[in-house]
């Protein structure tokens, strides 16, 4: 017999789909059932990116998301916590924007690359 945790071992994401990345970041805005973290899917314009009060491409075209710059010598751990957000959010939704042959930011792209 299963336990709850092992029948519930895993993690919902939730993915908002839009139109535009326009959308996408008014929405950040002003709908509060759009929590910081999730993932943000704009397939018309081949980005995927990360809800937050600043909403970041994960991707290399940006289209009106933010894109980022990490600083040399952050982690992605110290990365995601200066959005207040997990690294699980940042992978998800690179995860996905990888899922959908969509070209990674180079700068986070190096920040999950493994260290030899």
């Amino acid at each position: 017999m299963l336990t709850d945790s092992e029948r519930f071992a895993f993690t919902a994401r939730r993915i908002h789909g839009f139109a535009s990345t326009g959308n996408a970041y008014d929405a950040t805005q002003t709908d509060d059932q759009i929590a910081s973290g999730e993932t943000l899917l704009i397939l018309p314009e081949g980005i995927v990116g990360v809800a937050h009060c600043w909403p970041f491409a994960v991707t290399q075209v940006t289209g009106n998301l933010h894109g980022v710059q990490p600083k040399a010598h952050e982690a992605m751990g110290d990365f995601a916590t200066a959005f207040s957000i997990t690294t699980a959010d940042i992978k998800a939704a690179i995860a996905l924007a990888m899922a959908l042959g969509f070209a990674i930011d180079p700068a986070l792209a190096a920040l999950i690359a493994p260290t030899a």
